[in-house]
């Protein structure tokens, strides 16, 4: 079994979940037309061909994804551990080449677009290499491990014409559409704040993974993980939770908060902040990474309000609670789903004019407007219409993403979330690791895309 949906599966899920709303049937049976659509999206004309840069936990949920999606074909992958080569190959049902490393199958023809899921260090010398390749490319959070590595980046893809996707998959889902309908609808009114909580406690929450019982010298290949980075004896601790080392990655920043800014910047149409504040320390993992467990940061906006995150890998009370937009007229929570809350406010200043002349405390509660949204109520107050909520329906938003990558290859339009989008939030998450490293501010300068000096 390779995963791969065939057409009588196709054709059955896609006529209950009326997948192809919209298509004029004319004389040809809904199943005719179902048939057309799937033979036409698998054709080796239409199929896109992708190769896996780094097969990793997340690059095997992908996988999973592109195996049951029709219109991709797997030819290739590559990865520094031979035992996650061999779990992708056998995935693919052994259709999967494999190739020694990402230069090798960046050289095999037939190849149309790459999927990187290396880690962060590795990012821009292999999104360059496959934009010069002349392969589309889709490409994990975050776009980058330094601010100067986008611009680069963005250089390339304007030099080559490819279309490059950045793989944050939450804004691909109908919830985060909505929320951004709801905010340029104006209910919330005055949106000044904006928070997002992302607690954890436990090792696997905090990137210390299994390691696996092959796992040696012999099976990983040390040299082509270290790549770019700082050199360090052979290590598989290094290996296998990167995410805890500041060599290979930005940590807290930019594997959680990177998510919540691009649903940010999406949903408030937003692009980069004015400054950054941020502190963080190491406090209780310490034998087993040198970057901070617990993080806060405060990021201004130009156009008018403030995102306030925080994360902790040593309390989970609060959990991952998602984001709250506070505005004057309502709140929006974007989780699993999508919660407007009305806002209320009732003011209290029975107590205040409690210490006036009797007579002129009289006469300020016999004031109509007073009357309408002062407390004590002792009159009938001001009906305010219950909160609603949505829920995302249909496939999950990896799919979604990755849809959109396909649309976007296909028709040569820039994806949802395209390179200057990857850019600027992985910008705003290396703005937060450089604020909590200097204890200072630090500023973005939208005239040239990057850091005030």
């Amino acid at each position: 079994m390779t995963g791969r949906i065939n057409r009588r599966d196709f054709i059955k899920k896609s006529a209950a979940t009326g997948a192809v709303t919209g298509i004029t049937f004319g004389g040809s049976s809904r199943a005719a037309v179902l048939t057309d659509l799937y033979d036409r999206q698998n054709s080796p004309n239409e199929r896109l061909t992708l190769g896996f840069i780094g097969v990793g936990a997340r690059a095997h949920q992908v996988l999973s994804e592109v195996l049951r999606m029709p219109g991709f074909e797997v030819a290739g992958v590559c990865d520094a551990y031979r035992g996650r080569v061999d779990r992708a190959v056998e995935k693919t049902g052994g259709r999967a080449k494999v190739y020694r490393d990402a230069s090798e199958l960046l050289a095999a023809p037939g190849i149309d677009a790459v999927y990187i899921g290396t880690p962060d260090h590795w990012h821009k010398s292999h999104a360059i290499a496959a934009l010069e390749a002349g392969k589309d490319v889709y490409i994990e959070k975050p776009l980058t491990y330094t601010v100067d590595e986008g611009l680069e980046i963005i250089r390339a893809v304007k030099k080559t014409g490819r279309i490059l996707q950045v793989g944050s998959q939450n804004i691909s889902s109908p919830t985060q559409l909505k929320a951004r309908e709801i905010i340029e609808s104006g209910r919330l009114g005055q949106i000044t704040m904006i928070r997002s909580t992302t607690n954890r406690n436990t090792a696997g929450g905090a990137w210390i993974y299994p390691i696996p019982p092959d796992a040696n010298d012999q099976t990983v290949n040390w040299d082509m993980f270290q790549g770019p980075a700082p050199k360090y004896p052979f290590s598989l601790e290094r290996f296998f939770r990167w995410r805890c080392y500041k060599d290979y990655s930005g940590g807290i920043a930019t594997d959680l908060f990177v998510h919540t800014m691009t649903t940010i910047h999406y949903i408030m149409a937003a692009q980069a902040p004015e400054c950054v504040m941020a502190t963080g320390d190491l406090y209780r993992w310490k034998e087993s990474r040198d970057v901070p467990d617990t993080l806060n940061a405060l990021i201004q906006y130009p156009e008018g309000f403030t995102v306030n995150l925080s994360a902790t890998f040593n309390n989970q009370s609060a959990g991952e609670r998602g984001i709250e937009i506070l505005g004057t007229k309502g709140t929006l929570t974007l989780g699993r789903e999508l919660t407007f809350t009305p806002e209320n406010p009732i003011e209290d200043n029975d107590w205040i004019v409690a210490s006036w002349a009797r007579a002129l405390e009289d006469a300020y509660f016999k004031d109509p407007k007073i009357r309408q949204s002062e407390q004590p109520q002792r009159w009938d107050p001001k009906v305010i219409p219950a909160g609603e909520s949505w829920r995302g329906i249909g496939r999950n938003s990896t799919m979604l993403h990755l849809e959109n990558f396909q649309r976007a290859v296909r028709n040569r339009k820039q994806p949802i979330e395209d390179v200057f989008a990857g850019h600027r939030a992985a910008a705003v998450a290396q703005m937060i690791n450089l604020s909590a490293s200097r204890k200072m501010p630090v500023f973005w300068d939208r005239s040239k895309d990057g850091l005030k000096a």
